[in-house]
């Protein structure tokens, strides 16, 4: 079976997304994270009325003129406004805030005017119509969209979101991703370990960057190598409704690797195996009624990788995202010669460093897809494409920045 090259892959894996996840209304206080379901329109204008930007008086321009005198007729707060009208030679006492009374149309910062008795005030220094209002609508008006469907919400979306009048807001309905690791040799963190059997690390990672991404993360815990266990395991994840389902190991090609013949017995349509791509190379893809299969493979680095590139895309398909598979890689400069690169896009951990060029993107001398640690040190993964010419320290490169 020949590789499928990465970008053939990921569009196959979008592409399987028939629809993004429901709709539900939530609070605005439960919104954080969440991913809007659909465009958001003011119900109101913002601000509603004129008012100042600064504490002073509220006056009328041609009344400004420096040294000339003008009788204070009362005092505008927020909340509490002046009803009066203010005509020539009049101001009124104003505050950050407070709505512009009717017939003026400047403020007077209560630094440009000196105190002449107790209801007059002598101008220091004039200012342009218009100073220091905040017109009605300058922000934003009632009936405009200013959030649009995909989008996630952080602090200032849902800070305007609450400016905007909203009370509850329509978001996706976050994608559940059942996590099933497998293989006789894996036991649980705490556990005891035996001689031939290693603690399970996948997992964790995977359902880390699955709740990062805004997916909730469902652990099934670990299936051994025998087709019973796993058909259960399997079923537990359909019965659970989930979005996807990622086995963490058992996709390759040895006697012991059974996922695959697993979910098809199950099943599951594939839709690819075996990726061009370093680490990574035995993943793969297929649905299983509405739940989208994703065997990723067992080494640490491998899966993490995998969920980097191929999970986190598939999140944002389901959460209606634009663009879902869109590239995020950024230019970078080789840190160090590189060789000649196979038929394998490779993705190598790497350490970053910003000079006056830009990112210094060096590579870690060892790559193997079991250690982990080096991951865990790693800003950013280098990207080497398939048949790469040799590379010299200081070449132009893309980068993936991990953190």
């Amino acid at each position: 079976m020949s590789l499928t090259p990465v970008p053939v892959a990921l569009k196959a894996l979008i592409d399987s997304v028939p629809a993004p996840t429901p709709s539900e209304t939530l609070p605005l206080a439960h919104c954080v994270g969440r991913v809007l379901a659909a465009d958001l329109q003011a119900l109101r204008t913002q601000p509603p009325f004129a008012h100042s930007a600064m504490d002073g008086y509220a006056v009328r321009a041609d009344d400004i003129a420096p040294a000339n005198e003008l009788r204070v007729i009362g005092e505008s707060a927020a909340g509490r406004s002046f009803s009066g009208m203010v005509r020539s030679n009049e101001a009124v006492r104003i505050f950050t805030g407070a709505p512009m009374p009717e017939g003026a149309d400047t403020i007077l910062i209560q630094e440009n005017a000196d105190g002449v008795g107790s209801s007059t005030i002598r101008v220091r220094e004039s200012a342009e119509r218009g100073k220091f209002v905040r017109q009605a609508g300058l922000d934003f008006s009632e009936g405009e969209v200013l959030l649009l469907a995909g989008s996630r919400l952080d602090s200032a979306s849902l800070g305007l979101a609450a400016a905007m009048g909203h009370p509850t807001l329509a978001v996706r309905r976050k994608p559940l991703v059942a996590i099933l690791a497998t293989g006789d040799e894996l036991v649980q963190p705490g556990e005891p370990v035996g001689p031939d059997q290693i603690v399970a690390s996948n997992s964790f990672a995977l359902a880390a960057l699955v709740e990062q991404a805004g997916g909730t993360a469902l652990d099934l815990g670990i299936a051994r190598d025998d087709h019973a266990d796993l058909a259960d395991k399997i079923g537990q994840a359909r019965k659970t409704d989930a979005d996807v389902l990622i086995t963490l190991g058992g996709a390759s090609v040895g006697e012991h690797d059974l996922v695959q013949a697993a979910l098809i017995g199950q099943g599951m349509a594939l839709g690819f195996w075996k990726i061009a791509m370093r680490p990574g190379k035995p993943m793969m893809m297929g649905r299983l009624g509405r739940m989208v299969a994703l065997g990723l493979p067992g080494n640490p680095v491998s899966s993490i990788v995998c969920g980097h590139l191929f999970v986190v895309p598939l999140l944002r398909a389901l959460l209606g995202v634009p663009e879902p598979e869109r590239d995020l890689s950024e230019p970078a400069i080789v840190g160090r010669d590189l060789p000649a690169n196979d038929e394998r896009r490779d993705y190598m951990r790497s350490e970053l460093i910003l000079t006056p060029e830009g990112w210094l993107a060096t590579p870690f001398t060892k790559q193997d897809s079991s250690m982990l640690a080096s991951l865990a040190r790693a800003d950013a993964l280098l990207i080497r494409e398939s048949f790469a010419a040799p590379a010299n320290k200081g070449d132009n490169c893309r980068i993936i920045r991990l953190r």
